[in-house]
């Protein structure tokens, strides 16, 4: 609660400090270099107005605090309430206006089935009355009668004159393991760019038929637990600019993309589809042997067959009211507004880019197509009902193909199965922001400051989450984004888990490094990360990497989120990498990332070199100062592979002599990271078969090609060539001699 009489001084860098600290901005931050910044007062100010409106003049600070102090007392009870499971029964604080009598509260309480029940609550003694801006308000708490198993509920409080609904939600303490993790075992897995997976039969790129034959390979030849993929999420598949899948059109759907064609019922049935598919067989061969991802001309493609297909699906299943169809309806009402929104978003993206090709973004729409909640809005889905469906219908469709895969790998007896990726970012040209913009707030960008990676800071240009809009609201949008991602998967991967703390927030028209950070309800968002983990058994692991306090670490142990290491940043203070044993155990290591060299590409230089053919570097002292720091990180990686007695006796000790990576110090680096003590491992694909390029490159656009490479060997290759199999081997054995499972 804010101090009485708050606003009385005249002291406006004070109401400033005190407006930011509401706003949850932090008043200082330390980088990576362990310097200390405060934010200027500007960058404070601009993120107050921000949220707060126009804040020029003191009057307008004087408000905005009043205000919010008030609000704290206006409401009976919290928007909503999330609950720790093992401290019940629960005691629910209600405020209200001072005078009147009451001696208990009329309690309903209603589950996410329906039904409910309604009790009688006496109120316990209440607190001293307070005044705040002139009102006075009186606080006592009532107790609920007997324990509330997990999940959601809606809770109504009555008294006289006031009544209140709340989101409540009970949760547990810890996010799910497998048991075999809680009991000490160790398991690992391969990270797969799905789009990249080459095959002799998909259109050119991976899909759902390519997944299972992964899964397929992943437990036959390396003995391996999971699939890791990159976030499945729906993206315009138009390059450069809307391909990454970590800047998603809509984080709740996945990527049509990735629907196999020649597995949908209809497709296959249709005369018309088929003669067509003959015809275009030499195109789908171009696409299939492209050296990058044709993300335009594949989905073109195989949107052409799946509009055929949507037709065959309406003539012999909606219209006769088959069983695939009820499932198909079924599913629509099970996604209910959120898949509604998408769908029409998507409908109207269609009917007005084709009007005019000059039109790519909501925000140049005609104004009543602008706000989802305009009656032309409704007045659309209603002409266009068949148009809307239609996008459902995909949505259901990669939904239908996942789920298989899934079911194939428990069927296998692969105990985690998929793994899936869930962004932080959402596009702010794309179907989320259209839909729900009152969730995020204008003026700022999400970013993060100044580093020895970035020297100006990074500008990711979305914005960021309004923290007061989505705990008022019950948490709903964060519930279903994590929900849709680990949909048909054991594990998810949750990009930046600081999210759940803070974010680092750009005020318009400031650079990258003129920021902030900003705090979240971070023990709200645990507890319910670790509901619908237990709830949907599937292990979380968050994306730790930069500088995170240890306080952080320590929750996300405390609440069973698995850290994240990376080879290349697990270092003492000298700069010479950690021992294996040194790794904590919940923890997940990788041997790079996405964003970050392959194993081959470091040890060659190939992602400095990239960054300088792309214009990425300052200038010429910055190249060869990264080729002077990459050195002396190469020999210290030599020197622990040594220590460890990895490498056999006579290799060479100094890393001028070792040119390449080559076979003997891949064996070695690959075995360190086995043989580290962590619950999981991933090794990604690229690192697996030696392959020298990233899959996407910082701060580049059209200078690399970002998030369109393919594997160097196909799925089938995998499986017969002798170089591959020797890798798989290599692997296998390693995983064995751990007794990693």
């Amino acid at each position: 609660m804010l101090p009485a009489n708050h606003t009385d001084s005249p002291d406006r860098e004070s109401l400033l400090d005190r407006a930011a600290e509401l706003c949850g901005i932090e008043p200082e931050y330390w980088d990576t270099w362990g310097q200390r910044h405060t934010p200027a007062k500007e960058i404070k100010l601009a993120i107050v107005e921000s949220l707060a409106g126009d804040c020029t003049e003191t009057a307008g600070l004087r408000h905005y605090l009043a205000a919010r102090e008030l609000e704290q007392w206006t409401r009976l009870i919290p928007p909503s309430l999330i609950l720790a499971a093992n401290r019940q029964p629960f005691t629910i604080a209600v405020r209200y206006p001072a005078g009147i009598d009451w001696q208990s509260a009329t309690v309903e309480i209603k589950g996410e089935t329906g039904g409910g029940e309604t009790w009688t609550c006496p109120r316990l003694p209440p607190g001293e009355p307070v005044e705040v801006q002139g009102q006075r308000f009186a606080e006592a708490a009532i107790a609920l009668p007997r324990p509330l198993a997990l999940g959601y509920y809606d809770l109504t409080v009555s008294i006289p004159g006031h009544r209140a609904t709340t989101r409540l939600a009970v949760t547990p303490d810890r996010s799910w393991l497998p048991p075999a993790l809680e009991n000490g075992g160790r398991t690992a897995g391969l990270a797969v760019s799905l789009f990249g997976v080459r095959s002799g039969r998909n259109w050119g790129c991976g899909d759902a038929t390519d997944l299972e034959a992964m899964l397929n390979w992943l437990h036959e030849d390396l003995g391996c637990s999971f699939l890791a993929l990159n976030p499945l999420h729906a993206i315009d598949n138009r390059q450069p600019y809307n391909i990454s899948p970590y800047l998603p059109n809509s984080i709740f759907f996945r990527n049509p993309i990735y629907i196999d064609v020649d597995r949908v019922p209809e497709a296959i049935g249709s005369a018309a589809a088929q003669r067509l598919r003959r015809r275009v067989e030499p195109r789908i061969e171009e696409l299939r042997q492209s050296e990058f991802v044709q993300y335009e001309r594949i989905w073109r493609l195989k949107r052409l067959f799946l509009t055929i297909a949507y037709r065959e699906f309406r003539r012999t299943h909606l219209a006769r009211s088959t069983d695939r169809a009820r499932r198909f309806l079924r599913f629509v009402e099970a996604r209910g507004e959120r898949l509604d929104r998408f769908a029409t978003y998507c409908a109207l993206w269609d009917r007005i880019h084709r009007s005019n090709r000059e039109i790519w973004i909501w925000q140049d729409w005609p104004a009543h197509y602008q706000d989802p909640n305009h009656p032309e809005v409704a007045a659309f889905r209603r002409k266009h009902e068949r148009r809307v469906l239609f996008h459902a219908w995909l949505q259901w469709l990669i939904d239908e193909q996942l789920e298989a895969a899934q079911a194939k790998a428990r069927g296998m007896g692969i105990t985690i199965g998929l793994y899936h990726d869930l962004a932080l970012a959402t596009d702010r040209c794309g179907a989320d922001l259209w839909a729900y913009r009152d969730f995020y707030v204008p003026g700022c960008r999400v970013g993060s400051p100044p580093d020895g990676f970035a020297p100006e800071g990074q500008d990711w240009a979305f914005p960021p989450p309004d923290t007061l809009r989505h705990r008022d609201d019950g948490y709903r949008l964060f519930i279903d984004s994590i929900r849709a991602s680990a949909r048909h998967g054991g594990a998810l991967r949750m990009d930046h888990v600081m999210r759940l703390f803070r974010l680092y927030w750009i005020p318009e028209g400031m650079p990258a490094k003129k920021g902030a950070y900003v705090t979240d309800f971070h023990e709200n968002l645990l507890r319910i990360l670790a509901l619908e983990s237990v709830r949907g058994q599937f292990l979380v692991v968050g994306e730790d990497l930069g500088t995170v306090g240890g306080h952080v670490r320590a929750l996300l142990e405390q609440y069973a989120v698995l850290s994240y290491k990376v080879l290349f940043f697990e270092k003492d203070q000298d700069g010479s990498f950690l021992p294996p044993d040194r790794y904590p155990r919940q923890a997940l290591v990788s041997s790079t990332t996405h964003d970050l060299p392959t194993l081959a590409g470091y040890w060659t230089n190939r992602d400095i070199e990239a960054r300088r053919q792309a214009g990425l570097l300052p200038d010429e002292a910055s190249y060869f100062r990264q080729l002077n720091e990459r050195a002396a990180d190469k020999q210290r990686l030599l020197d622990v592979m040594h220590a460890q007695n990895l490498l056999p006796e006579g290799f060479p000790r100094d890393h001028q002599q070792v040119p390449e990576l080559t076979g003997e110090l891949h064996n070695a680096v690959i075995g360190f990271l086995v043989n580290t003590p962590t619950m999981l491992l991933v090794i990604n694909q690229e690192d697996l078969t030696k392959e020298t390029e990233q899959q996407n490159l910082p701060a580049s656009t059209h200078e690399y090609p970002n998030w369109r490479r393919k594997m160097k060997y196909t799925v089938e290759q995998l499986r017969t060539l002798p170089i591959a199999q020797d890798f798989s081997a290599m692997f296998r054995n390693w995983l064995i001699k751990a007794g990693r499972k």
